[in-house]
């Protein structure tokens, strides 16, 4: 018997390495089946001719053979051992890539069930290096004097193309800005399953970067897979806060295990005011800056769908730690943020209930640290229309707040005028400056629509609850904090809407409350 699972990359598999393909059982049978049989003391048959048999006849036998296979694998476990593990198909991939990414998880299985399962898994690994088209699997009887083992065939098809570019226009309501980003991939330019990128984004009145990155899996000679990149990085802050940064930085993933990631930024930051017109705690941070820094994140993501899921969980742990380098404008500073999402399936209407709570806090380490701010670009801020339900980055959006429209604020410096016609002062505004301690909770229920035209294009109806609170605590404001002042300090925000996924984004159109 031969089983195969089989994807492609231009069929819309999804590239999640949990994700179980489906597979399919070919029609060669009695073979594979004769290995994995126990009773080995059968006799032999006669070495006779065989008897001509009709057309029928062998699909009726062919037939019989595959319900009884499936009864005995939906029954009993089988008992199997991988023997081999061949590879074709890669011309210039080398095989040591491929084995990294199946070779433990395969050899793991002791029964067929394990087999098949562990053989998705596999394909969903493969897919994710993107540098194959299309993979297939096919698990085969091992040698016959090996009873009870299996084959492994990884056929892969690599890239016709290597180079691939994307370009596209995108908005931010909550910030009124737009941006044209485009990049550049280069695959599998040394057969290691290495990514080469470069990336373009330019917004108008916001943020532009420009960057550049390498991305190697993990193969026999390296454990663990590497990234780096070179970022320089332009925010336009000045409607919000008064400030404008830029960053030249680079950033190196050290650890990927699992559900562990461990990465290191070195990058030089520098903070200006145009406008002149920033509020005291602004302009005491204009200047240049060091972020060296470790960052370490442990996920988990258990739910069915990450844009509209109805059952599971996730769970997001970031602790980032800077001030590694001894230098004396070196940034010093831990931030922690937890976040928890869930989601409960209803039974009706595809309904389900999701609910999450997202927290963090961070604060400056060092010599007088209890008397220094904080870092402002490292602050928590909150607000914007981006869902709750789609992201898992800890405490930064509340539906029904503008960008940066939630937590503490100062007046802007007061311009005077200097002619008689000008107003001797004139008021322009506050900055947002952000908190020390965020804390943001959201419930939404999300259901299907009653007409059908509706369900079949996933146009789906929600409505949701929102909450949120941001702190100081540094500059010894911690001693003035209690839990009468947090509870007073959160703010709230309903509403209800209609959901319209697409292939490139997700729209949404609520009404707020």
């Amino acid at each position: 018997m031969a089983v195969s699972t089989e994807s492609d990359a231009h069929l819309g598999q999804p590239e999640d390495p949990n994700h179980i393909y489906p597979t399919t059982v070919h029609d060669d049978l009695d073979d594979f089946e004769s290995e994995i049989e126990e009773d080995d003391d059968e006799s032999e048959e006669d070495d006779e001719e065989p008897e001509p048999i009709t057309p029928e006849a062998q699909m009726r036998t062919e037939r019989v053979n595959m319900e009884s296979l499936f009864k005995r694998l939906s029954t009993e476990r089988v008992p199997v051992r991988v023997h081999d593990i061949l590879i074709k198909g890669n011309t210039k991939t080398k095989d040591s890539v491929i084995e990294a990414e199946v070779e433990a998880l395969l050899k793991n299985a002791t029964t067929v069930q394990q087999l098949l399962q562990a053989a998705g898994v596999a394909n969903a690994r493969l897919q994710h290096l993107d540098i194959f088209d299309s993979v297939n699997i096919t698990l085969d009887a091992g040698p016959p004097e090996l009873p009870g083992t299996a084959n492994v065939v990884v056929e892969v098809s690599e890239a016709k193309n290597p180079l691939t570019g994307d370009v596209g226009i995108f908005s931010k309501p909550e910030a009124r800005s737009w941006s044209v980003e485009g990049s550049l991939k280069l695959k599998n330019l040394f057969g290691y399953g290495d990514l080469w990128d470069g990336s373009v984004a330019y917004g108008w009145g916001q943020a532009s970067e420009v960057s550049a990155g390498v991305a190697v899996p993990k193969f026999k000679a390296l454990a663990t897979p590497l990234t780096a990149r070179i970022s320089l990085l332009s925010q336009d802050w000045l409607k919000f806060s008064s400030y404008k940064e830029k960053a030249l930085g680079i950033s190196l993933g050290l650890l990927s295990i699992g559900n562990h990631d461990l990465s290191y930024h070195l990058s030089w930051r520098t903070l200006t005011d145009p406008s002149q017109m920033a509020s005291h705690s602004v302009r005491r941070q204009l200047g240049h800056g060091l972020l060296s820094a470790l960052k370490y994140t442990f996920k988990v993501d258990q739910r069915n769908s990450p844009l509209r899921p109805t059952r599971g969980y996730a769970f997001l742990s970031t602790t980032h730690i800077g001030g590694l380098f001894p230098e004396n404008r070196s940034l010093h500073f831990i931030r922690q943020e937890f976040d928890l999402r869930y989601a409960v399936p209803l039974g009706f209407y595809r309904a389900a209930l999701n609910f999450g709570i997202s927290s963090g806090v961070i604060f400056p380490w060092g010599r007088g640290f209890l008397n220094k701010p904080s870092y402002l670009p490292e602050r928590f801020f909150l607000g914007g229309n981006s869902s709750p339900v789609c992201t898992l980055r800890g405490p930064t959006s509340i539906l029904g707040f503008k960008a940066r429209g939630l937590g503490p604020a100062e007046p802007r410096r007061q311009e005077r005028g200097n002619g008689n016609n000008e107003s001797s002062d004139a008021s322009t505004g506050m900055d947002f400056i952000g908190g020390d301690l965020a804390v943001t909770a959201f419930a939404d229920l999300s259901f299907d629509l009653p007409l059908r035209v509706f369900r079949e294009a996933g146009i789906h109806g929600h409505a949701f609850a929102c909450t949120g609170s941001l702190t100081k605590l540094t500059e010894n404001v911690y001693r003035e904090f209690s839990l009468q002042k947090l509870r007073d300090s959160f703010r709230c925000s309903a509403g209800f809407g209609i959901i319209v996924p697409t292939k490139l984004f997700r729209m949404e159109v609520s009404h707020l409350s």
